[in-house]
């Protein structure tokens, strides 16, 4: 059974939170990387940042949908998540922009798990821990490379 360790590239590339999102976006073209673990001075995962975040940042910004009757309006919507959308489009940093409940998984996962996650969470980059210390990482293409051998 071929698992994490097998496939996980072990060169890891990271950034930390106060990473300002130019250096995020060249570092991640520049390796040619969908995400990128963001730890802190211990090495410790906190986040993960993924092209879709910094994307994020292109998109416009909604309108809230209301509902108003009587003269009186009532939000259809939770102000924390407006909240965090305006937060993640206008983010200088990456602490600002990156996702912090990160799905991690353990060195000995099966890569049966590892696809199921990818295509059932829409997830191109997974890490690898031991603990809270990242000692691995997962993209697509390494699942794919499984498929040659």
């Amino acid at each position: 059974m071929i698992t994490a360790k097998d496939i996980m590239a072990t060169n890891i590339i990271s950034i930390s939170p106060d990473t300002e999102i130019p250096k995020a976006v060249e570092i991640m073209l520049k390796n040619h990387i969908n995400g990128v673990p963001v730890v802190d001075n211990d090495g410790q995962l906190i986040g993960i940042l993924c092209q879709s975040d910094l994307i994020f940042q292109q998109k416009n910004i909604p309108i809230p949908p209301i509902f108003a009757i009587l003269d009186s309006i009532f939000p259809l919507f939770s102000s924390k998540k407006l909240d965090d959308q305006f937060q993640k489009m206008v983010a200088t940093k990456v602490e600002q922009a990156m996702v912090t409940k990160v799905t991690t998984i353990t060195a000995d996962t099966p890569v049966s798990e590892i696809a199921s996650l990818m295509v059932e969470k829409h997830f191109h980059t997974i890490p690898v821990v031991e603990g809270k210390k990242v000692i691995g990482i997962i993209g697509k293409e390494d699942i794919l490379k499984t498929l040659t051998s």
